[in-house]
């Protein structure tokens, strides 16, 4: 049967200035970056505490993916706290902590334009 979810894959344009936003400003480390083929690579990153990872490539064909709202979300124990310190850090929300009936959600944007929610646990 299923155990986990191994990873999520997020469409970028700019493997440099993604792998940089997601471990310079979001914290994540990078465990994999490899060449793809010769236009793309794939470039796996770990967060903390998490079994899942998140991949930094865009299959050919789906470039128009990239830029867009992904339909996953990020938690936080703490989205107030995590809003202040990733804002200080230079990352964009375009949505600041709100409270909502299922709970506290924020939104950003990474950079590549990718928007995503960030929800309490």
């Amino acid at each position: 049967m299923i155990s986990n979810l191994k990873f999520v894959s997020v469409p970028v344009s700019d493997y440099d200035r993604a792998l940089k936003f997601y471990t310079e400003k979001l914290g994540f480390k990078l465990t994999t970056d490899q060449k793809f083929n010769d236009n793309s690579r794939w470039i796996e990153l770990e967060i903390v505490n998490a079994q899942t990872k998140i991949v930094l490539f865009t299959s050919p064909g789906q470039e128009n993916r990239v830029g867009s709202f992904m339909n996953m979300a990020f938690t936080s124990a703490d989205i107030t706290k995590t809003y202040e310190e990733l804002k200080s850090r230079g990352v964009e929300f375009k949505v600041p902590p709100t409270q909502a009936p299922w709970g506290t959600y924020s939104q950003f944007v990474d950079s590549e334009g990718n928007i995503f929610v960030l929800s309490s646990a």
